[in-house]
């Protein structure tokens, strides 16, 4: 609906909907039944001129992912479902493999990656740098407590 902003959008679902309202039968309607036409009319118009978008991602990535954790997790999900498929000590003991394996490819990712940031740092580059902070605000993000304290006044 965001593109109704543009004037020239706006100007032709303002036709549409004149159009489509001139257009509907009105008569013998409740109120309710009136507000439901008129909310369709101008949900379909929207549809029409605006289309669809995907709203943004609700995943953060984290600042440690790369294709061989990707593949190691992968690995794990599989293995986890044979087990839960087949249910037998073999599929369990494949499982167990697989997430030491993916246990040891995020270690090995995550301090490859804290010695690439810890070069960074010399960089005089800002951009080098923002991604830092940005990195390191998100993992202060991770670590926070859910819940709060509350101060008592005279405690």
């Amino acid at each position: 609906m965001w593109k109704l902003k543009e004037e020239k959008k706006c100007e032709e679902y303002r036709c549409i909907v004149g159009d489509r309202v001139e257009e509907a039968k009105w008569k013998g309607l409740g109120v309710n039944d009136h507000w439901q036409q008129m909310k369709g009319i101008m949900m379909e118009t929207a549809q029409d001129i605006c289309r669809m978008t995907k709203c943004p991602c609700r995943h953060k990535e984290t600042w440690w992912w790369n294709e061989d954790v990707a593949e190691a997790v992968r690995e794990k999900k599989i293995m986890y479902g044979k087990w839960k498929k087949e249910n037998t000590k073999v599929a369990r003991m494949e499982y167990k493999k697989s997430r030491q394996n993916a246990k040891r490819v995020i270690s090995s990712a995550k301090e490859k990656k804290q010695k690439e940031c810890a070069n960074d740092l010399n960089d005089s580059d800002s951009e080098c740098q923002n991604e830092i902070f940005r990195n390191a605000k998100q993992m202060v993000k991770e670590r926070q407590d859910i819940t709060g304290l509350n101060c008592i006044k005279g405690d």
